[in-house]
């Protein structure tokens, strides 16, 4: 099935959005981080868990979304918040601890939250499960429309609340989409050495849930995927495990070398972002102009992003205490 033009522009430049940013975030990232372990030092403090070669999930699924639709993610966020519309600006102040930052500086990377567009992330293991199927309960109990959905890595299948929150979707049968994030890697632990299935979308059966494998880090095919997921839930039909076959282009995180991938780096390691540029000009959807183009903006747009952040004001140490309920 050919997808519209427009979506499939669209998704070209959500994808090149993550990239460019997860870029420029990397490179303030290392500013003064001498030795590289030295996680407060520079003006992005912290761990850093880019998205780099995640964006096709971002992107594919975001792009089939409504208004209504919510989200919970977990610590390597970055690529779904771009895609689902979390506003650049606001974002970057969070990462680098400022006042104008979505949470006024206080959640950071792995805690990025924005109710204007359903949007939250965790940096707990699994735990947006939970709260998405609350979410997605309230929305069945009320008649109201939207699909909650929660995004997880392949290792994070392996938490108990997995279990217990699949078990209450299919039982129930509520308008949930649990979006498995499969890059094979659990920090270094390779998928076959943590979980018994291949395929951890097999297990849907069991819960009484749809269960579908999107191979080759698609955003098309996610796109189309995620359409059905969608069209299930909203007539009633229930929760879909989602899995999507993806690739971490990096370590786990800044300053993992990654040297446990060893014998399959090469042919792992493909960046879906080149590909799927090349992939539009050849299918006559851009030139290599037009690409061109709309990097050029984006890039605009991404260092205007970073530059507020860098220029806007730290919180005040009166407000330490505020948000805080003990």
């Amino acid at each position: 099935m050919s997808l519209p033009t427009s979506i499939r522009r669209s998704m070209f430049e959500t994808m090149v959005r993550s990239r460019f940013w997860d870029d420029r975030l990397t490179t303030q990232y290392w500013i003064d981080k001498t030795p590289v372990f030295a996680f407060g030092a520079g003006p992005l403090p912290g761990e850093l868990h880019t998205s780099h070669g995640q964006e096709p999930v971002g992107a594919g699924v975001c792009a089939a979304l409504s208004d209504e639709d919510m989200i919970t993610t977990g610590h390597r966020p970055h690529h779904i918040a771009v895609a689902r519309g979390v506003d650049l600006r606001e974002m970057s102040a969070e990462l680098f601890g400022k006042k104008a930052g979505l949470s006024g500086g206080r959640g950071g990377h792995m805690h990025l939250y924005d109710k204007r567009v359903n949007f939250s992330s965790s940096g707990i293991i699994a735990e947006g499960l939970g709260p998405a199927a609350g979410m997605a309960f309230a929305r069945k109990m009320q008649k109201k429309s939207g699909v909650a959905l929660s995004f997880l890595g392949d290792g994070a299948v392996n938490q108990g609340a997995f279990h217990e929150v699949m078990n209450i979707v299919g039982l129930h049968k509520l308008p949930f989409i649990c979006v498995i994030e499969d890059n094979k890697w659990a920090v270094t632990t390779h998928k076959s050495m943590s979980t018994a299935c291949e395929r951890n979308s097999d297990r849907a059966e069991n819960y009484g849930m749809t269960g579908e494998f999107v191979e080759g880090n698609d955003p098309e095919l996610i796109y189309l995927a995620t359409q059905r997921a969608l069209e299930r839930a909203r007539s009633g039909e229930g929760g879909t495990i989602l899995e999507i076959e993806t690739v971490r282009l990096s370590g786990h995180f800044m300053g993992d070398p990654a040297g446990y991938i060893t014998g399959e780096k090469s042919d792992y390691q493909v960046d879906p972002v080149p590909v799927y540029r090349a992939r539009l000009i050849d299918d006559g959807i851009l030139t290599e102009q037009e690409a061109s183009d709309i990097e050029r903006v984006i890039g605009a747009e991404v260092d205007e992003a970073i530059t507020f952040a860098l220029d806007a004001d730290y919180p005040d140490a009166n407000d330490a205490l505020n948000c805080t309920f003990a």
